[in-house]
């Protein structure tokens, strides 16, 4: 569904995490509100896909690494026509097929399962390399937490996609600032993070990850055989749209429940 509205699209996928996480009592609510405008954009108006063929050859590739955000992904494919929007009500339930952390199975539109950190851009990476080798068109997008680039195998992926050129690869860094149980800056500094991306051989752009006309503009990029493979690092707000979640460790791991949620509901509504 290309061409979509996009701001209206975060504001129905931050609502419905917000339902999911509600009823099914779980967590992460915090990372899907500071990513959901991105998601709007790459499920509004960026990525090649057909929700009535999810397996179409020519598709772009979307992996989303922090995968404890899945309720998010959950969202957008539900409100872009890859399954009914009523499966959401069942998100994180026993038996459910719509886990707390990202899975593809049975799933139309979700290309592979994430949970373990570390392990969606590795797979994206891969990926890129087999579409570059069969001579493919398409594009493959990954979305990385910023306290995941604490895992060494990023890094393996990052030294490798470089230098076989996979201009075919976007990485897009939710750069929130804030970990599982503290900031990123106490826990393992990622700073000077554009410089360290920029030696490993990546094109850098930094943007902010909230401005819906700054990610159509730049999220829209062409495969240019030969160049470097680009990482977007977007500045965003952990709980983004709920006042009271915003910039908070807090919401990370708890679960909106009762009068947080009434009140959270009604901002986001308003």
């Amino acid at each position: 569904m290309i061409g979509q509205d996009t701001i209206t699209l975060a504001k129905k996928i931050r609502m419905h995490a917000l339902k999911m996480t509600n009823r099914g009592k779980s967590s992460h609510i915090g990372s899907v509100l500071s990513m959901a405008d991105i998601i709007a954009v790459l499920y509004g108006e960026v990525l090649k896909k057909n929700s009535k063929n999810p397996l179409w050859p020519d598709r772009d590739r979307f992996i989303l690494s922090k995968g404890h955000a899945g309720a998010g992904i959950y969202a957008a494919l539900a409100e872009t026509g890859f399954f009914p929007i009523g499966w959401l009500a069942q998100h994180y339930a026993c038996g459910s097929k719509l886990s707390g952390h990202i899975s593809h199975k049975g799933i139309p539109g979700v290309e592979f399962s994430t949970g373990s950190l570390g392990h969606g851009l590795p797979v994206g990476t891969g990926m890129a390399y087999a579409a570059r080798m069969e001579g493919k068109k398409h594009r493959v997008f990954v979305l990385l937490s910023d306290g995941e680039c604490d895992e060494g195998s990023n890094w393996e992926a990052v030294l490798f996609a470089a230098h076989h050129k996979l201009s075919n690869l976007i990485v897009i860094i939710d750069y929130n600032k804030i970990q599982s149980l503290d900031t990123v800056a106490n826990t393992i500094n990622l700073e000077p993070f554009n410089s360290k991306w920029t030696a490993f051989g990546w094109n850098v752009i930094e943007m902010d990850g909230h401005d819906h006309d700054q990610l159509k503009d730049k999220l829209n990029v062409s495969v240019h055989y030969g160049e470097k493979p680009i990482c977007f690092i977007a500045h965003t707000i952990k709980g983004k749209g709920v006042t009271f979640m915003e910039n908070s460790v807090l919401w990370h791991y708890r679960s909106p429940q009762g009068e947080e949620f009434v009140a959270a509901m009604s901002e986001l509504e308003s």
